[in-house]
């Protein structure tokens, strides 16, 4: 299951990249989120590699960012792009693909993709609104 996402950042794409680059950051806008350690390479680099906990690639900012998930039963492949508009705004562009491992998860992509769409659209949402507004997901 594949699908684009794309959202207006109401800030020019230097301030968005450096709320998104900064680890500190990750728990403001990502529901869920309990921890993230560093397992090798330097961080902000090619290569590098962190472990993201929560409950429930390859990097060239400003750019682009993509990442690689693996959560039980799927493995995500995140590409992000980020373009700066005419009005000096940030187009974040999210291509992403879900790719069931196990039959459960096969079921549920052909049952309910749009559960996928709609969980993808609110982290970039929360993002959204903890850059424009500094409202962290952290406190709710």
């Amino acid at each position: 299951m594949k699908y684009n996402i794309e959202l207006i950042i109401n800030l020019p794409r230097d301030k968005v990249i450096r709320k998104m680059d900064n680890v500190d950051n990750m728990k403001h806008w990502q529901r869920g989120l309990t921890s993230v350690e560093h397992i090798s390479g330097t961080p902000g680099e090619v290569g590098a590699k962190m472990q993201l906990n929560y409950k429930f690639g390859k990097r060239d900012f400003p750019r682009e960012f993509h990442a690689n998930y693996d959560t039980k039963g799927m493995h995500n492949v995140q590409e992000n792009f980020f373009e700066e508009t005419p009005d000096d705004k940030t187009k974040w562009i999210s291509k992403c693909e879900f790719i069931p491992t196990n039959f459960m998860m096969k079921m549920m992509t052909a049952l309910m993709p749009g559960v996928f769409k709609k969980q993808s659209k609110k982290y970039m949402d929360d993002f959204k609104n903890f850059a424009e507004n500094e409202t962290s997901v952290a406190d709710a």
